[in-house]
């Protein structure tokens, strides 16, 4: 894990982590049901360019010796149910 809850003027982003040479911006939505959709399903194309802005922010403010070679953007969709462990799903290079 690189940071969370990164903040700038524009917005946040929740977690920035590397892997093997990448630097992952995953967004994290988590809902209690999924009568509005999987939380997933908020991460709206207007959010996603807003995250791209945010990640070449980031990016923009670390040292050139940072070592990524690639990006990618996950998706961390958090279902919670009364009385149940949280339902977490993961998605890689969701955009």
């Amino acid at each position: 894990m690189l940071t969370r809850n990164w903040r700038c003027r524009e917005g946040e982003l929740d977690l920035v982590a590397a892997r093997a040479g990448c630097v992952v911006f995953c967004e994290v939505k988590t809902r209690s049901g999924t009568g509005f959709g999987i939380p997933a399903e908020a991460v709206t194309g207007e959010k996603q360019r807003r995250l791209r802005r945010l990640a070449t922010r980031w990016l923009g403010e670390q040292p050139p010796s940072g070592g990524f070679a690639d990006v990618r953007f996950d998706v961390a969709s958090v279902t919670l149910r009364p009385g149940a462990d949280p339902d977490i799903e993961v998605i890689e290079g969701a955009f």
